[in-house]
């Protein structure tokens, strides 16, 4: 799935034609031709390969697809509100580049952004979201000044400690998670420590199970998980809507823990740097 898979353009006319009911109201809350909005659900909708409305000549509403996305396609588009406002006041301060995943960026940035504008209203911070591997590699080769990453397992310790977090499997109603079942998986691509420990864990309690949907973003991710369509891993503290981790009787293998790190370059010595580790590292210990 590419990044413009879910485009806040998209998002906004999705959630209009949910609340609205139809493509005709939906136009008209977003300033939009009912054929633009249509194209938009489209092109969501391919992008996702998932229909996230039954379509009448009466009536539209929301399939259980859809239905799982409105909440994420909320969240997603106020942190993008979040992120526009903390970083809008741009002047000559200091430019902070921060890296960090979709899913981190989603749990904290909402918490964190509004604290640093509120105290560097001049500075400027570069966001990139990527997978952890990606994020360090990138931090390694000085395109990052800080990086909120998950370490793998073999992963000789290089950062400061913030958390570890317990993993747990996260599914949705209906799942078959049957002994003798072939277990559906939902994950980003290869590289994700998650990813890495839930096959490793699954190869050694003997458990069969096929890949069926692997994207970049989580919410496409989750998506299918609320469905009811997969399994995945997910830290506690994001367990999705909708979702529920799987009791004993799923007889699924245990996780082994993640430990979250935050990378800092040696040139990151402004104060708006060190402010921004410090909440970094608060919204990360608080569990945000």
């Amino acid at each position: 799935m590419s990044a413009s898979a879910l485009a806040p353009e998209l998002l906004r006319s999705f959630l209009a034609v949910a609340e609205a009911g139809s493509f005709s109201a939906a136009a008209r809350r977003v300033n939009l031709t009912q054929s633009a909005v249509s194209l938009h659900i489209k092109r969501l909708e391919e992008r996702l390969d998932r229909r996230l409305f039954a379509r009448t000549s009466r009536s539209v509403r929301l399939t259980p697809e859809g239905g799982a996305l409105v909440p994420y396609a909320r969240r997603l588009l106020r942190l993008q509100e979040a992120a526009e406002a903390a970083i809008g006041r741009i002047g000559d301060g200091p430019t902070v580049r921060l890296g960090i995943s979709d899913e981190q960026a989603d749990a904290y940035l909402p918490h964190v952004l509004p604290a640093f504008a509120a105290g560097f209203p001049q500075a400027r911070l570069e966001i990139v979201c990527d997978l952890s591997p990606n994020l360090v590699a990138r931090f390694g080769e000085g395109d990052l000044d800080l990086a909120l990453a998950i370490r793998h397992l073999d992963d000789p310790p290089a950062a400061e400690v913030l958390a570890i977090e317990e993993l747990v499997w996260v599914a949705g109603p209906g799942l078959d998670l049957a002994a003798d079942a072939v277990l559906p998986l939902a994950f980003n691509p290869e590289g994700c420590a998650f990813r890495a420990r839930a096959l490793e864990a699954l190869t050694r309690r003997d458990r069969a199970w096929q890949i069926r949907y692997e994207s970049q973003s989580p919410t496409g991710l989750n998506v299918a998980v609320a469905a009811g369509q997969a399994l995945t891993v997910k830290a506690t503290r994001a367990v999705p809507p909708g979702c529920f981790v799987p009791g004993p009787e799923a007889a699924l293998p245990g996780l082994p823990p993640a430990v979250v790190d935050l990378h800092r370059a040696p040139t990151a010595i402004t104060p708006a740097h060190d402010a921004l580790a410090d909440l970094l590292a608060e919204a990360v210990r608080a569990g945000h």
